[in-house]
């Protein structure tokens, strides 16, 4: 080895040369994908250039390196040049195999946008996309480091000796990492069978909030008025919530008024078909008042409406509860709520 390091003519030779010709390989290869990806205007092709171009450009190189030390060395090639070259693909070959996870992740988004309408099957797939990079990036990082290590003659005899007792071992892991491997498999089943997918309308805790963000293990639920909530993600497998957007993002939503026994029902049924008509949060499906209950004292109507979303139904319910009283208060002030007296005149001999 050190008589091969001397020669420096040879080291040339097995080191300059294969780095040289894997440069200009990987110059020329994405030279082309540059070309296509400048016509294009955008698309797999510019994402495949973005992330990918440095991993494999050194994947490259490591492989005709590889390929030259078994040219130049045909029986056998140094157990210490071997070793550091195969420990360099592995980790260059791990690399191109997290920045390729990228680049479908820049497809998967540009084909399934979040932020139009009705983006119920790009929540799916944003969802599944998300829990399964991170699945990726732990299983690649995990299967690289295990090999590296399984390269050094000392570690593979200790993990045959490990392998020996891996029975016990396997009791002892598992007792130990029981919430770990639950969270890792309440993340696959969120993934494939999706009680919450990115951007759901959730009721989680008695709080109002969308579905921010999901990793293997917790949940940012992002509130109403801008705090987050943090749930462990065995949350939403064990616990029951709401999730108002699991099939359709549509809701109905509900205006109660506690009036008067003289208040003219069918007056306010109009009134409020002449409000959501007018209303831009009106999706146009429901729409109905119905007298729910009676007590002593007054009648309970109920105002029915629909509208595309959450946060549509809660400003159409704030703007119809407005105007609704406003128009009793004008039009039938005699309909308000009231408390009724009799007042008898006391007889004379009973003062």
């Amino acid at each position: 080895m050190w008589e091969l390091i001397q020669n420096w003519r040879t080291t040339v030779w097995l080191l300059g040369v294969p780095v040289l010709l894997g440069l200009v390989g990987h110059f020329l290869v994405f030279k082309i994908l540059r070309k296509i990806a400048q016509r294009t205007g955008g698309g797999i092709d510019d994402s495949l250039v973005r992330h990918c171009y440095r991993p494999l450009q050194w994947t490259i190189v490591v492989f005709v390196i590889r390929l030259a030390l078994q040219a130049a060395f045909p029986e056998e090639i140094p157990a210490g040049v071997s070793q550091i070259v195969g420990l360099v693909f592995i980790a260059v070959v791990s690399w191109l195999l997290i920045k390729t996870v990228f680049v479908l992740e820049d497809f998967v988004v540009g084909r399934f946008e979040i932020g139009v309408k009705d983006n119920l099957r790009a929540r799916k797939i944003h969802t599944q996309l998300r829990v399964l990079k991170r699945i990726v990036f732990v299983t690649v990082g995990l299967v690289a480091l295990g090999t590296m290590l399984m390269t050094f003659p000392k570690v593979r005899q200790l993990g045959t000796t490990i392998l020996a007792s891996a029975g016990i071992i396997g009791i002892v892991v598992g007792m130990a990492a029981q919430r770990t491997i639950g969270a890792f498999i309440a993340g696959l089943q969120i993934a494939f069978t999706q009680p919450i997918r990115v951007d759901d309308v959730v009721i989680v805790e008695n709080e109002w909030g969308r579905i921010e963000e999901i990793t293997l293990t917790y949940v940012v639920v992002r509130i109403w008025d801008l705090r987050r909530l943090i749930v462990p993600i065995t949350y939403f497998i064990e616990k029951p919530f709401q999730n108002w957007t699991r099939v359709t993002a549509d809701i109905l939503g509900t205006v109660f008024l506690y009036v008067d026994y003289m208040v003219p029902v069918d007056s306010v049924r109009e009134e409020l078909r002449r409000i959501l008509k007018e209303s831009e949060h009106w999706d146009g499906k429901v729409c109905g008042v119905q007298a729910t209950n009676a007590s002593e004292r007054t009648v309970e109507l109920r105002a029915l409406m629909s509208a595309a979303d959450a946060s549509a139904a809660w400003n159409l319910r704030c703007e119809v509860r407005e105007k609704l009283v406003e128009f009793i208060k004008t039009k039938y002030p005699q309909a308000l709520p009231r408390v009724r007296a009799e007042l008898h005149q006391l007889k004379a001999d009973e003062t």
